[in-house]
């Protein structure tokens, strides 16, 4: 094995019924993964028994006596319920018995676990999540997608920094680009906060691309998005809320009557590709980057095909050492905030 995965599989709105069939596609087409399944005893165990034979020493199980719930408050998460899946899996990353962990569960939670456990990488303030979207030519990764709603210009550069390093590493592009976003392109828009940023992304050695407004994100103008986290998770929610109100708008208009009925079918293969593109369970998997180690959400509502995706993201995020470069880029220096004041 080159990476074990540690699944937590008691988080999100399905549990062990999505995590656990997911876990299973994942061993059946990476056969140098392993995985350390994390939750309660009884039907884990009794999965992990009947696949052993199969997957041997690749699938294993860690027991957890407690679950984080969607709704528990993150004070909960972090200091009642200590020996919880989501907790052990992060802490199995801490010792250095998986690589990376993985949870569709509490983002604010995982957050707050991870960055209690983990720790940041050195040079790094604060952690960022950052999530992939599908443009028209390909995607782009947008960050911070939530866990940062205030943040000052230091913090937008060094999310650029870990972004470039994330799409270097899973991407394997050399120079990614970066924008930040903004409403408009020229330098004089925005407010100070993102005026600075732009001043020390300039200057930060990446391949920076200047300021880019919200329909740059779907154009795929840069291979980045920086943004604050309250910008970012508005700039998400909208995004869902968009595909599933296009998805609805469709199947009322392509259902209206036979004559359209018969109109669906035709367009079939259309309608089919178009789907695909867009579907957002291939896009799956937020990192959280900035930590002493490799942390992956996946979507609550993700099913089979989804959280696959996001135990993928780990595993590549893991063998190609994403948290090491990002700690090595941020070794090597970053403009100061001697503008800033």
């Amino acid at each position: 094995m080159d990476v074990t995965i540690a699944i937590d599989c008691m988080g999100g709105d399905h549990g062990p019924s999505v995590t656990l069939p997911a876990v299973f596609r994942f061993l059946q087409a990476d056969q140098q993964a392993g995985v350390t399944l994390v939750g309660l005893a009884g039907e884990i165990e009794t999965e992990v028994a009947k696949h052993k034979l199969r997957f041997g020493e690749r699938l294993c199980f860690r027991p957890a006596t407690e679950v984080v719930g969607m709704h528990d408050p993150v004070a909960t998460a972090l200091r009642v319920k200590k020996d919880s899946s989501m907790r052990v899996a992060v802490d199995l990353v801490k010792s250095g018995q998986a690589a990376a962990a993985v949870s569709a569960g509490n983002t604010g939670a995982l957050m707050a676990i991870s960055r209690f456990v983990l720790k940041t990488l050195p040079g790094i303030d604060r952690p960022a999540i950052a999530f992939a979207l599908p443009t028209l030519k390909g995607h782009t990764y947008v960050l911070d997608l939530g866990a940062n709603v205030d943040c000052e210009p230091q913090h937008l550069l060094q999310f650029g920094i870990m972004a470039a390093m994330l799409v270097s590493t899973v991407e394997h592009k050399d120079r990614p680009s970066v924008g930040l976003l903004n409403i408009g392109e020229e330098d004089i828009k925005g407010n100070e906060v993102v005026k600075q940023a732009g001043e020390l992304l300039k200057e930060s050695g990446l391949n920076f691309h200047g300021n880019v407004e919200g329909d740059d994100i779907y154009r795929g103008t840069t291979d980045i998005v920086v943004c604050d986290g309250f910008v970012g998770n508005v700039l998400l929610k909208t995004s869902e809320g968009l595909a599933h109100m296009l998805a609805t708008f469709l199947r009322e208009e392509f259902s209206r009557n036979p004559l359209r009925k018969l109109a669906a079918l035709a367009a079939m293969p259309a309608l089919n590709a178009f789907k695909r593109r867009a579907d957002p369970r291939r896009y799956n998997g937020a990192c959280l980057l900035g930590l002493r180690g490799i942390v992956v959400k996946s979507h609550g509502s993700a099913d089979q095909l989804a959280f696959t995706k996001a135990i993928e993201r780990a595993a590549e995020a893991a063998r190609n050492r994403l948290a090491e470069r990002i700690s090595e880029r941020m070794a090597q220096g970053a403009p100061t905030l001697a503008l800033q004041r």
